[in-house]
């Protein structure tokens, strides 16, 4: 069972990465359309300024991005061996965009902090990588090591903010936040430090903080990083925190902070958030691309026996996997769509798309829509045969993944806002 925070008030809502129950699943009653492109069922377009790859979040009539405006530098030095390249940013200054569900006008415009000489942060990524979480009233707007600011909705105003969080991503934030209760959960996974911590969402104090102390294969920090969102699970009557990380996973208990196990995988890079079902638990280790099906009901070093299935073709990095049913699905960064059985592993089918993804996919009345960095959107029939329904495209490309908000899809591309949605 998954509980992603808290239920969705109405079919409207998506309150943070991965939709309600963060799991990329938008509710039965939601029928957006199959098909647009720049002249067909385009409610609106706005255009956001600034770089950011965050996804869409989405309350009542209320949809929130983050977005971050970057000031180049002058030609910087050549770098020592082992470090990132010389930034070619100075100053960097961090947006909280509100956009009017039903209009497409810009509500809020908030510039929540600026920070000068920042840490490098790779082109491919973003500063606004990820991507905030709403609820009645409250933004969470994160951005790594850079900073956490909760806003409130109906005013703009920020009510508290975090900036002496430490973490050298080494190559930019992308790990999104997570509410659960009273509880704001952040993960750290960096180059020099590796942490995972709750906030008081009321207040932005600490409650709990924890090392990883994972004993990494490398001295190398830059094999030390990880960029995904953690996840919320009950399991056996408990709930536990699954954060995904460099090599391995651990679960934790959400309100003390205490280890309940870990499982070793390798890898390094992985953003995938896990999904589970069928008492089995899914995750992917990262570049060396494995996914993992394992059994989290163990307590300490989960070993080999904890594993029910693995598979190792297709497996994405950064698109995180799609559990409908009994049928598990996913992209590759490359563009493999892959359909697996979710309880065996069986691969029912695999298909190449055009292009290359970073977003994760997500599912809406029988289809599940992928979402490609060139700006096409391959529509598939959910079943164990792959059938095309559509293909569309808009320009620029995307990096964010969809959301879902009652018959409309809330697309963000590189440079613009999408509502599509029937006339």
């Amino acid at each position: 069972m998954l509980f992603g925070g808290l239920a969705a008030a109405w079919a409207t809502d998506w309150p943070g990465y991965r939709g309600p129950t963060a799991d990329g699943r938008a509710p039965q009653s939601c029928q957006p359309p199959t098909t647009w492109s720049e002249q067909e069922n385009v409610r609106w377009k706005v255009r956001i300024h600034g770089k950011g790859w965050s996804s869409p979040v989405v309350w009542g009539k209320q949809i929130w991005l983050t977005t971050a405006d970057e000031v180049k530098a002058d030609k910087a030095p050549p770098p020592k061996k082992g470090d990132p390249p010389p930034n070619p940013v100075a100053r960097v200054s961090f947006y909280a965009v509100c956009v009017d569900r039903e209009t497409g006008r810009i509500l809020y415009d908030l510039r929540l902090g600026t920070e000068e000489n920042p840490a490098y942060c790779h082109p491919f990524n973003s500063y606004a990588s990820c991507t905030p979480y709403v609820e009645a009233g409250r933004l969470y707007a994160h951005f790594g090591s850079h900073g956490t600011w909760c806003v409130d909705t109906n005013s703009g105003q920020v009510l508290w903010e975090r900036r002496d969080l430490p973490c050298n991503h080494f190559r930019g934030p992308a790990s999104s936040p997570v509410v659960y209760g009273d509880l704001l959960y952040l993960i750290f996974d960096g180059f020099d430090q590796q942490y995972v911590t709750a906030l008081d969402k009321r207040t932005g104090k600490t409650v709990w903080k924890r090392n990883r102390e994972i004993k990494y294969s490398t001295d190398n920090g830059d094999y030390k990083k990880a960029y995904a969102t953690p996840a919320l699970f009950v399991v056996e009557g408990r709930p536990q925190l699954v954060c995904p990380s460099a090599e391995c996973t651990i679960a934790y208990d959400p309100q003390s902070g205490e280890e309940l196990w870990r499982i070793s995988h390798g890898g390094m890079n992985g953003a995938a958030r896990p999904v589970m079902g069928h008492g089995l638990l899914y995750l992917t280790s990262g570049h060396n691309a494995r996914l993992l099906a394992i059994r989290p009901t163990g307590r300490g070093v989960l070993g080999e026996s904890a594993v029910v299935w693995r598979a190792g073709k297709g497996v994405p990095t950064r698109p995180s996997l799609l559990l409908d049913g009994d049928l598990l699905y996913m992209v590759s960064d490359q563009g493999i769509a892959s359909c697996l059985d979710a309880r065996t592993g069986k691969v029912y089918y695999s298909e190449r798309l055009d292009g290359e993804f970073s977003a994760s996919p997500v599912w809406a009345n029988g289809f599940i829509y992928y979402c490609s960095q060139n700006g096409k959107t391959f529509v598939v029939k959910a079943g164990r045969e792959f059938v095309l329904e559509a293909e569309n495209r808009l320009e620029d490309g995307f990096m964010a993944s969809p959301a879902v908000s009652d018959d409309s899809l809330i697309l963000r591309t590189r440079t613009h806002l999408y509502r599509i949605a029937r006339p």
